[in-house]
């Protein structure tokens, strides 16, 4: 692979992931320590909904776009000035004194960067052949998961040692300096054209996906394979800072290091496997290795508060999200019809989501019914419907497993 293109295809990904955390765990970090109630903060993740909606106006960035930069270019370009002023204006708000504000600002954050994905993984789609398709999705994936946790475990550690404010503008400044990628990535209109008129980029996509036999399977597979995970995510932080003691330094220090590792070795790991075995076979291996990080946190709760525990759930939840995303991301993307990349993607991963935005509003209700004890094994057992839908893999109808870019399944 090409420098230039392993370059973009890192800033870009890194340029994808600092947002989420952003509107997520950190945030309800800075709500924490504000002193809010946990059913405030589970609520909070409703401003991630975007991020299930987008499908929604990805067909206007299928159809339009700038000549000058290209579709792609000219869609990422805007948004990042975007997030970065959304990054901004949080800075200068509190929470007890302008939550409203927090809020708005926060699903500003999420919808800019929900549309900013959209046309990343178009890109990504259209730039990169079947034979690298595999590798440049690791590669993408592992610079994501870094960015998270920029976003989170070092945010923590600014945040203590300067504040919230500092670590919002320091957040806004990493936003800012990812437009490099946007300006290094090529224009790929002529590698796949726009749709000839609004209608059609549309209609064509579902057309395209509702003529295929066993899209449901697909589907469904897409809403439930990570369930589990968002789920255990969207209470880790409050689960270790209210719940078991560990101070913002500590958790933010082991993500800044072990977890960083981890995540760039999962990758790794993601990427390799699916040059050895079947995509079936990835994404069971990828499953099992998802549940069992869930289970790292139950054992924090079981055990007490103990640093090399924390220092072991946090390594394996960042080597199962590298392996399961470097999976599951090409299983969508091969999934994709190359004159729809943008929608067909951002439905894909909108369904992917779609936990995350609505059931994850739940959790911190559900930590308070349940208590810490019974939460994290009720979030590995909601990852069982994405294993029984694997079960069904022979009946999805996906190409085989050559056009996928993977080894045949067997």
């Amino acid at each position: 692979m090409p420098r230039r293109r392993l370059a973009v295809l890192l800033l870009l990904g890194f340029a994808s992931g600092l947002p989420l955390y952003l509107t997520g765990s950190t945030l309800k970090a800075w709500m924490t320590d504000g002193g809010l109630s946990l059913g405030t903060i589970g609520l909070f993740s409703l401003v991630s909904l975007p991020y299930s909606l987008k499908v929604f106006w990805a067909p206007v960035l299928d159809r339009y776009g700038i000549a000058l930069f290209g579709r792609r270019r000219a869609w990422m370009l805007g948004m990042q000035v975007l997030m970065a002023t959304a990054l901004v204006q949080m800075a200068f708000s509190q929470p007890r004194l302008g939550l409203t504000r927090i809020a708005v600002m926060a699903f500003c954050l999420a919808l800019t960067s929900a549309t900013f994905d959209i046309a990343v993984d178009a890109w990504r789609a259209e730039a990169l052949d079947q034979k690298h398709l595999g590798l440049g999705n690791s590669i993408h994936i592992a610079a994501y998961r870094v960015a998270m946790l920029v976003s989170g475990g070092l945010a923590l550690i600014l945040a203590q040692a300067f504040g919230w404010r500092f670590t919002y503008l320091a957040m806004a400044l990493l936003t800012a300096l990812g437009m490099v990628g946007t300006w290094m990535a090529t224009n790929t209109d002529d590698l796949a054209p726009a749709p000839r008129t609004f209608m059609e980029a549309v209609t064509g996509p579902l057309l395209d996906l509702l003529k295929r036999p066993g899209i449901g399977y697909l589907l469904a597979f897409a809403v439930f394979y990570k369930l589990g995970d968002w789920l255990a995510d969207s209470m880790t932080i409050p689960f270790l800072l209210r719940g078991m003691g560990f101070t913002k330094m500590q958790i933010g220090t082991v993500q800044k290091t072990t977890a960083m590792v981890a995540i760039i070795i999962g990758g790794l790991i993601g990427g390799w496997l699916l040059t050895r075995i079947s995509l079936r076979k990835a994404l069971w291996i990828c499953a099992f290795v998802q549940m069992g990080s869930i289970l790292g946190f139950w054992a924090i709760s079981m055990l007490g508060r103990h640093l090399p525990l924390l220092v072991a759930a946090n390594t394996l939840e960042n080597l199962a999200f590298g392996m399961g995303g470097s999976a599951f991301a090409a299983l969508l993307m091969g999934s994709c019809n190359r004159s729809y990349t943008g929608t067909q993607y951002a439905l894909f991963s909108a369904l992917m989501a779609l936990p995350r935005s609505i059931f994850s509003g739940l959790t911190g209700f559900m930590a308070d019914w349940y208590g810490w004890k019974l939460y994290f094994p009720i979030c590995a057992a909601a990852a069982i419907p994405g294993m029984l839908l694997l079960l069904m893999y022979s009946r999805w109808g996906l190409p085989e497993g050559e056009d996928l870019g993977l080894p045949i399944d067997q």
